[in-house]
């Protein structure tokens, strides 16, 4: 696989999380999902699950299980969202490393190729996803990121190399 590959989404959903169709993914072979939470699920620095989010969660259960995976490293803040979602979770995941992701996958018990992972940027969520063969999804961020200028440029750098 080309490295521009790596950076590119299998399916690129014009809109939040909460308006991706949980139809599709069943449609496509998906039985588990790992999902990116700052910015994905929640807006970073922030535990109050947004509206929308709980009800769109217990539909995405019912294609298998679903785990939190992310980068943030303070556990209290994403166990605490995990436990509002009633997900497993893993924290300090360093994507793009596939360590943690693979941790999740022996957890579901599932193939890389079942399972979906979602998340709001390219760099860090798709790469890690690619690298280990997964479903990737690229959602939009679920409120405007704290540093958008920074993501803008990362953006604009990764559709350099990488374009959609």
């Amino acid at each position: 696989m080309p490295w521009q590959d790596l950076l590119r989404p299998r399916f690129t959903h014009p809109g939040p999380i909460t308006n991706l169709d949980v139809g599709f993914l069943r449609s496509q072979g998906i039985r588990g999902i790992v999902l990116d939470v700052d910015d994905t699920l929640v807006p970073a620095h922030g535990q109050v699950i947004p509206p929308g989010v709980g009800g769109w969660m217990e539909q995405l259960k019912t294609l298998g299980p679903v785990w939190l995976v992310s980068n943030n490293l303070l556990e209290s803040r994403i166990g605490d969202i995990a436990q509002q979602l009633h997900c497993p979770y893993l924290c300090g995941a360093g994507k793009p490393s596939r360590r943690k992701l693979r941790q999740a996958l022996q957890g579901m018990n599932l193939p890389p190729e079942q399972t979906a992972m979602i998340g709001d940027r390219r760099l860090t969520d798709i790469l890690a996803g690619n690298r280990l063969g997964m479903y990737t999804v690229l959602v939009e961020p679920i409120a405007t990121p704290r540093w958008q200028k920074l993501r803008n440029l990362e953006d604009w750098l990764i559709d350099r190399w990488a374009p959609l």
